[in-house]
């Protein structure tokens, strides 16, 4: 049970007590037809356009049809938000209809529904439990386990973290690859999920072949998956890669905390708010998964506490490159020079 004190931040603010912020949520949790059926129209059906509009220009030129398989790819993103909502439940009022469009969205983004699913709401339930690391997170070592580790470990570490491996190798690893095969732990329906999503993308791959041609519809296909995997995965590392970002043992975990302070508001240009379905205002998607991305706008602006969630920008989200390692002692993530300070420090003192 969370504990209903109140915290003071380091903004000044107060925290209300859970019961209170769990009254403000509240408004904004009840999905709307209206807005969800409007969402899929302008998402969906500017995707299937700019595969159309590919399609035209491809046959004069393949270089004419890379603008807008960067588009989709930018659509692609909007598209796995609709799909992130439905896991939650969140985007429809119907848990069938959430079911349908989830998988539809799967598809499309080559992600399995329920089998995400399933991992997404590990990642909810252990967001900043140093204890509880490992699924649906991005691999983050302390700064004494890294010392303690072999050289090998931390040759791998070093390599996964790597900005280009990061954001350009992992992305296609991950939709190609990963999540083409069911994890050994996934109960029966999450591993089947994995296999009728493979079907489904077989008859949509197959038939893009047919109508593009292989090799024309390979490339264009890798370009949307990497501009789309990329952004995706870049706006998951800023969500919970900043310097500031909270993680704690698992008996000083605590949910609100996690939420607010472990997740970042990345405050965005509204063109790319747009494109990335508002999932920027991540600390309130963490605070209540069941608010649907087009009210977490209204959500955040309807409370001080909210607003006083200190924001990344575009800018400031790039220094977030260098940050590598959590430091336990000052209770922050530091890039790999710190670890040479700190030799240097421990020398003079002795």
């Amino acid at each position: 049970m969370i504990a209903e004190t109140q915290v003071v931040q380091e903004t000044g603010a107060c925290r209300p007590k859970v019961t209170e912020w769990k009254e403000i949520v509240a408004r904004y949790q009840v999905p709307s037809t209206k807005r969800a059926v409007w969402q899929m129209v302008n998402t969906f059906g500017l995707y299937v356009l700019a595969w159309v509009l590919m399609y035209v220009f491809v046959a004069k030129s393949f270089w004419l049809a890379v603008p807008f398989a960067v588009l989709a790819g930018m659509l692609l993103v909007r598209v796995f938000i609709i799909f992130h909502d439905c896991g939650h439940g969140s985007f429809l009022k119907s848990p069938t209809a959430n079911d349908i469009v989830g998988f539809i969205a799967g598809t499309l983004a080559f992600t399995p529904y329920y089998h995400w699913r399933w991992e997404h709401s590990v990642h909810h339930a252990t967001s900043g439990d140093l204890d509880r690391r490992g699924m649906g997170d991005i691999w983050t070592m302390t700064v004494r386990e890294y010392q303690a580790s072999s050289r090998w470990k931390r040759f791998a570490y070093r390599l996964t973290r790597n900005p280009f491996i990061l954001f350009v190798i992992a992305p296609l690893f991950l939709f190609l690859i990963i999540h083409r095969i069911p994890s050994g732990k996934a109960n029966p329906r999450e591993r089947n999920s994995v296999w009728w999503t493979n079907l489904a993308m077989l008859g949509l791959v197959g038939s893009l072949c047919m109508i593009f041609g292989i090799p024309h519809y390979l490339m264009l296909q890798l370009v949307v998956t990497l501009v789309g995997g990329s952004i995706g995965l870049w706006m998951f590392y800023v969500q919970h890669q900043y310097e500031d970002v909270y993680w704690e043992r698992r008996e000083d975990w605590d949910y609100t905390d996690a939420a607010l302070q472990g997740s970042s508001f990345y405050k965005l240009p509204k063109v790319l708010q747009w494109f990335s379905g508002n999932i920027g205002f991540h600390h309130i998607h963490h605070l209540s998964p069941k608010i649907p991305n087009y009210n977490l706008e209204r959500c955040h602006n309807s409370h001080q506490i909210f607003r006083d969630v200190k924001p990344i920008t575009l800018i400031s989200s790039l220094r977030s490159l260098r940050l590598r390692l959590w430091d336990e002692q000052c209770s922050r993530l530091v890039g790999f020079r710190h670890l040479t300070k700190q030799k240097r420090r421990d020398r003079a003192s002795h």
